[in-house]
């Protein structure tokens, strides 16, 4: 049975890059998420045309009030109003959580590792945060794709929970890297993985987000790795029609 829509207003919204945002919704009828889920969120203009697209949830598993993070694309339909344009308290419609595959809950005491290109790390950010809510112990990794430095989601969280040990992030630029940074500008590679990423001894959970490019080039290089493909979760996006 399809969840119904339902309505949902900014209470909160900050600026993630110079081009995306996080959208904090206070949505009291949606159902509770799991980690991992996304929303659709629809928008109704004066005329009547409506217009809706599907958003990964980045708030922990269950709690509310629930956080999105939008990345702009500049002929879009909703997400230039939702980035630029839409105000706290002005309202919206959600429905769902939806999507059950590419789900992960905190009493699971497999390792995690996770693998993000671009926006893709938003439902990864929801996991990382729900073990960090149940004060989860599981190992938990993420490698984290970009093309720039600006375009890191979340990057302060993610360095405190690093430097507290709760996580071992490696950030990955494709195009243009830090000041002093190590390493070239360079994809996501077979050796980068085998140097970086859990064993496949250790057996960990994997999940890979992001464009379909980069998901099938990492989960193929992990499993010539040695990890096993029924371990890895998969979750893609790209442009929409």
């Amino acid at each position: 049975m399809t969840a119904p829509w339902v309505p949902a207003t900014l209470v909160d919204a900050r600026m993630e890059t110079p081009w995306s945002r996080t959208l904090v919704l206070d949505a009291p009828e949606a159902r509770p998420s799991l980690a991992g889920q996304s929303i659709d969120v629809r928008l109704t203009a004066e005329d009547g045309y409506t217009a809706q697209r599907s958003y990964s949830l980045a708030s922990p598993a269950g709690t509310r009030p629930i956080e999105i993070t939008v990345d702009k694309i500049a002929d879009g339909e909703v997400s230039p109003y939702l980035v630029d344009q839409l105000g706290v308290g002005h309202m919206i419609e959600v429905r769902g959580p939806g999507g059950r595959f590419f789900t992960w809950t905190p009493d699971l005491p497999d390792p995690v590792l996770l693998v993000a290109g671009g926006s893709g790390v938003v439902p990864l950010m929801a996991m990382i945060r729900t073990r960090e809510a149940a004060g989860g112990t599981a190992p938990m990794q993420l490698l984290y794709s970009v093309r720039t430095p600006e375009g890191l989601f979340y990057r302060d969280e993610l360095d405190e929970l690093a430097a507290r040990g709760r996580i071992d992030v490696r950030y990955v630029f494709t195009r243009t890297v830090p000041a002093g940074w190590p390493h070239q500008a360079g994809r996501i590679t077979r050796e980068l993985l085998a140097d970086f990423a859990m064993l496949p001894e250790h057996d960990p959970l994997v999940y890979v987000c992001g464009p379909t490019g980069f998901v099938e080039a990492a989960a193929t290089h992990l499993v010539r790795l040695g990890h096993n493909p029924l371990r890895i979760k998969t979750e893609r996006f790209g442009p929409t029609g």
